[in-house]
């Protein structure tokens, strides 16, 4: 759990609504009231009873009484002054996928009269699931609400915590009024290695291997058998070799060996068809977390390490080097280059990135958007330009090829703000960047020793082009091993018998396509891994990824 309080605060004063009007809303009680008054009304006039009514009217007439009693109600506390305020100094955190994220917020009201709320909401990018404490309650008159804002992150990327929103009611309960708090704080979620990096200790014995050297085998976290030796001081007890121990009546321990400086490229296949899922079940998500675990084992080897990350085009390119920095850039890389932000991977075109940037802008600067349409989209990006320098994350470039789209795009990413993924699938494009990723590997230096392809396995039924682009590439140097990515376990559950049952289907249906692709990897002399996780409370010393 990532905990924030601090005494300092940052401040944003609040506006009731998006548009910067009150916007009254009747409860249940205020509708069967008006629906009674209306029915009353119509009885009165088939029975031409005067008092009747007149009753009826009287109802109604009560009902537009309270509601403007309200409206003028939430105007004065407005007015006084109803802030959001988010305790600490930063404006964004960072921290590991999975990882809870615990915020401290308070509501101030310096109206004279209490105001009482029926219901607090966070308004937050869709990739985050928010719960607040305490849901409904009461603001004292002159006095502060502390709000407790806990944050479950399921998926890497930037999310936004874009304000708070509370349900005032006004008396005698009648109707709600919705008083929005545009104060945006940002979340950075990297892959859940980056939890396990930052709980590490740096430099002493966590540095095994030192950066100079001659390359060749020596004892170490091998895959390799080296020899069967008696315990030495020093030797971790994982090492031990039960089965030796107890025909020998003393302690041996397995030594492997490794090659030095080994030169290990993680090419990842991020097609936007892969986000399909739950945030959190995409194959994506699973394969983000993957790579980020085997990056962070074979630096901790001291090995020096490449990652390339594959759509449509190449989205990020890192050359093999060692040590923490690079292994910072690979994390980073993973979070951010595989979003749905740039314009050839999202579902919005600019037309729609402007509607969404003007409406997260009209209630964090209602002035200077009041007069602003969603057709003015040159107005739109001018302004969003203006707005970026309070925006919680600082450095964005998304891709475009329009300038205008990028400004746009700029400014929901620096806000925390994402898109849906492109409907459109990215395979065959795909196919032919991890082709021409595996020549890069194999001719430009430094040559690799060792590369894994993250991606589905190529079905023969579905991508015979790719199958015979593998088998021409066989036996050139470099050693590849293909993970699968498990798009089976990325289908949810329906509860309707139809919805079941399709579900089936679709998991059926990938699942021998998976199989056949690997049969036809096997052929082709590639190796074909599973990969199984460990949590951080099983690996905190970099221990090796459990890859079958």
């Amino acid at each position: 759990m990532f905990g924030f309080t601090s005494d300092k605060r940052l401040e944003l004063r609040a506006s009731s609504a998006f548009n910067g009007a009150v916007q009254v809303h009747p409860t249940r009680a205020s509708v069967d009231l008006a629906v009674a008054a209306i029915a009353t009304i119509l009885v009165g006039l088939l029975l031409q009873l005067g008092p009747v009514v007149a009753f009826g009217g009287s109802l109604l007439a009560g009902l537009a009484i309270a509601r403007a009693v309200t409206r003028v109600g939430v105007s004065r506390i407005r007015a006084a002054g109803f802030e959001m305020l988010w305790r600490g100094e930063e404006r964004a955190v960072t921290v590991g996928r999975g990882e809870l994220v615990e915020l401290e917020a308070e509501i101030r009201n310096r109206d004279t009269r209490a105001a009482r709320y029926v219901e607090l909401r966070a308004i937050a990018s869709p990739n985050l699931v928010v719960s607040l404490e305490p849901a409904s309650g009461e603001v004292p008159a002159l006095g502060r609400l502390n709000v407790t804002v806990r944050i479950e992150t399921p998926r890497v990327g930037r999310h936004g915590i874009h304000g708070l929103s509370l349900e005032v009611q006004g008396s005698p309960g009648l109707f709600e009024v919705p008083l929005t708090f545009a104060n945006p704080f940002g979340i950075e979620v990297m892959p859940k290695a980056f939890g396990v990096s930052q709980r590490s200790a740096k430099g002493g014995r966590s540095r095994r291997v030192a950066r100079d050297g001659m390359a060749g085998p020596f004892s170490g976290d091998g895959t390799d058998l080296r020899e069967i030796r008696e315990l030495r001081p020093g030797d971790p007890f994982k090492r031990i070799a039960w089965k030796a121990t107890a025909r020998r009546g003393k302690l041996m321990v397995r030594d492997f060996e490794r090659e030095e400086r080994d030169v290990v490229w993680l090419l990842l296949d991020a097609s936007v068809e892969l986000w399909a899922g739950a945030p959190g079940m995409a194959p994506l998500d699973r394969a983000i977390d993957e790579i980020a675990q085997v990056a962070r084992y074979y630096t901790r080897r001291g090995d020096q390490v490449g990652l390339g990350i594959l759509g449509a085009r190449s989205l990020a390119w890192l050359p093999p080097m060692r040590g923490v920095a690079q292994l910072n850039k690979i994390q980073s890389a993973l979070a951010l280059q595989t979003a749905t932000i740039d314009a050839d991977r999202s579902d919005w075109d600019e037309a729609d990135a402007a509607a969404r940037a003007l409406e997260h802008m009209r209630p964090l600067d209602p002035d200077g958007t009041g007069l602003l349409r969603s057709r003015d989209i040159d107005k739109i990006a001018r302004r969003a330009d203006r707005l970026r320098a309070r925006a919680p994350f600082k450095r964005a470039d998304p891709f475009s090829r329009n300038a205008r789209d990028k400004s746009l795009r700029r400014y929901l990413n620096l806000y925390g703000i994402g898109s849906p993924a492109r409907l459109e699938p990215e395979r065959k494009h795909t196919d032919l960047q991890l082709l021409e990723a595996l020549r890069r590997v194999r001719t430009e230096g430094p040559r690799a020793s060792l590369t894994y392809v993250w991606s589905e396995p190529p079905d023969p039924l579905t991508r015979p082009e790719m199958s015979s682009a593998l088998a021409r590439q066989r036996g050139r140097g470099t050693q590849v091993r293909w993970v699968s990515m498990r798009t089976a376990e990325s289908v949810g559950e329906s509860s309707s018998l139809t919805g079941g049952a399709a579900n089936e289907a679709v998991k059926l249906r990938a699942a021998l396509a998976q199989e056949r692709g690997e049969r036809e990897l096997r052929r082709l002399g590639i190796r074909v891994e599973r990969f199984f996780a460990r949590s951080s409370a099983d690996s905190p010393d970099g221990a090796s990824p459990t890859i079958l």
